[in-house]
């Protein structure tokens, strides 16, 4: 993760003041970076991709060429109070270096570059200042695209000898890059408000000493009776202002600041990875997109799709087995299980949207099955339930995997648009079973016709094809179902447009879109998984068009 994660502070000398920060050093990076002499690495020589220079004390003194640096940056030790000051002039910070992906995480108490540290200390000021959430404490959002995006989330730590008896602290992560810092808001604030309740509840424990010894608020009350002068000091009592090491009692507390950050930084960059797409975006990723929920303030909530109860029941008496539970590798692979007249009949129920129920008292059999099946449809076709206690009705799923114990309504089992797909076995109870020792029934009212849709012609050729790989299989899977869902953006476009239309011009769309009449119910079914941004901008147009 390319950003900084910094520790603020609210001096009351010195104001908004920089306290502490980690950042991230990569291999090609002509940065400063700490050698392996750092009180956290353990290694005797620097691997070539570490920097040869140490990084500087926070004593060190700007340059002369950058004046706006002099007036910010603090210029001497003794210009530091011991609250804005986190470590020692002798101890250049702290490193972490992960080997494997040649990259070193640095603490120090300011950034070593001059517009890194323009931007914390810029993202400081605001954090403490201006951008506060109500109540002061908590998260919140704010930047641009020239100073940087800045997540902040502002604290308060009990101190005894502060004015109210509380020290205002924040923790920003500031990086260039919007997108991605909005999409990690809810790992950010999991994580960073966990590292504060830790600091909180140390100070809160010295705090608590403290007031026992000597009670603070009947001190100052005495103090201001006898002395009214005295009390109308910053701090009640003319002490100077303490450090985090002492408000914790803990001399190690920025050491765990530098490995919990190092651990934010990580681990947040490996929640997301950049993929590389060729061409415009395929129907099922705009889908996929859709699944980001976007909040009242603007940000954008990565889709996390809550487990149903009932769709991770156990059921002892069903999944308690003596034998290791097989499963289906992919499509290719439950097309030689079954016969080609199964797997067609199978098929055919998907890609027309008729629900499929597979009964079996093996849950990983189960939900395989269903997840190569999911294949053969477009994303926004497929709404499963992998594995359920209870029936669900077919407009909450098309896919939905049940154990034996659980019976079918009467009135989806005389349906016609529904297939049950009875697992049984395994047969004779082999030490290692396999999917071939168990037997598939099929179920159903429906009859099929003669002719298949014209999509399941070819995605059958491109399965029973052994000359061509299953990737390549796959690949072939995605293009035909690219390209049938075109037809049916079309389909959809011509339908809204110019109200009704006769059977002769859908007849006519038909043969415009090289389909036939037994691809009707497939480009019907198909059109519930357009996108609703599709849908939206289509309905828009024809909107504007007839106005």
């Amino acid at each position: 993760m390319n950003a900084i994660i910094s520790l603020c502070h609210f001096c009351e000398l010195h104001g908004p003041s920089v306290l502490f920060c980690t950042q991230t050093f990569h291999t090609q990076d002509p940065q400063h970076v700490l050698s392996a002499e750092s009180p956290i690495s353990a290694d005797k020589e620097a691997p070539s991709y570490y920097v040869r220079d140490r990084v500087r004390s926070p004593t060190v003194e700007a340059s002369a060429s950058d004046p706006a640096e002099q007036q910010t940056r603090p210029s001497k030790a003794s210009d530091l109070c011991e609250a804005c000051r986190s470590l020692q002039p002798d101890q250049p910070g702290f490193i972490s270096n992960d080997h494997e992906a040649k990259v070193s995480y640095v603490s120090s108490q300011y950034p070593d570059h001059p517009q890194v540290f323009s931007m914390v200390r810029q993202a400081c000021l605001r954090s403490l200042s201006c951008e506060v959430c109500p109540g002061r404490e908590g998260p919140i959002f704010f930047g641009d695209d020239h100073r940087g995006h800045v997540f902040s989330h502002t604290f308060f730590i009990q101190d005894s000898q502060a004015r109210g008896f509380s020290r205002w602290y924040s923790i920003v992560v500031a990086m260039m890059d919007k997108v991605y810092l909005l999409n990690s808001w809810p790992f950010l604030v999991q994580h960073i408000k966990d590292i504060i309740d830790h600091i909180q509840e140390k100070a809160s424990a010295v705090y608590q000493t403290e007031q026992a010894k000597c009670p603070q608020r009947a001190h100052r009350l005495l103090t201001a009776h006898i002395n009214p002068a005295n009390f109308r000091q910053h701090r009640g009592e003319n002490k100077p202002a303490r450090s985090l090491v002492d408000l914790t009692n803990d001399k190690n507390i920025f050491r765990y600041l530098h490995l919990s950050f190092t651990w934010v930084l990580k681990a947040c960059g490996n929640r997301l990875t950049e993929k590389l797409v060729e061409g415009p975006p395929t129907e099922d990723s705009v889908i996929d997109l859709e699944k980001q929920e976007e909040t009242d303030e603007g940000f954008i909530k990565l889709y996390t799709k809550k487990k149903d109860t009932a769709e991770n029941v156990t059921l002892d008496e069903e999944l308690t087995t003596d034998y290791p539970e097989p499963s289906f590798k992919n499509i290719r692979h439950l097309f030689k299980t079954l016969d080609a007249e199964k797997f067609h009949t199978l098929a055919h129920h998907v890609v027309t949207g008729n629900q499929i129920v597979v009964r079996s008292s093996s849950e990983n059999l189960t939900r395989s099955l269903i997840s190569c099946l999911k294949v053969l449809l477009p994303r926004g076709c497929c709404s499963v339930k992998g594995y359920s206690n209870t029936y669900e009705d077919s407009w909450r799923c098309n896919f939905l995997g049940i154990p034996k114990t659980v019976m079918m309504p009467q009135h989806v089992v005389t349906s016609e648009h529904y297939l049950l797909v009875e697992v049984r076995g395994p047969l004779n109870k082999p030490p290692v079973p396999t999917v071939a020792d168990f037997e598939f029934m099929l179920h159903s009212e429906a009859t099929l016709p003669e002719k298949g849709p014209t999509v399941l012609t070819k995605m059958e050729s491109a399965i029973t094809n052994e000359d061509l790989p299953i990737e390549v299989v796959e690949q072939c899977l995605i293009c035909l179902k690219e390209e049938w869902m075109n037809k049916v953006k079309v389909l959809f476009m011509f339908t809204k447009a110019g109200g009704s239309r006769s059977d002769e011009d859908n007849k006519k769309m038909l043969k415009v879109l090289g389909a036939q009449e037994e691809d009707k119910r497939v480009l019907k079914f198909w059109m519930t998984g357009l996108s609703v941004q599709y849908r939206n901008h289509m309905l828009s147009a024809s909107k504007s068009q007839a106005s």
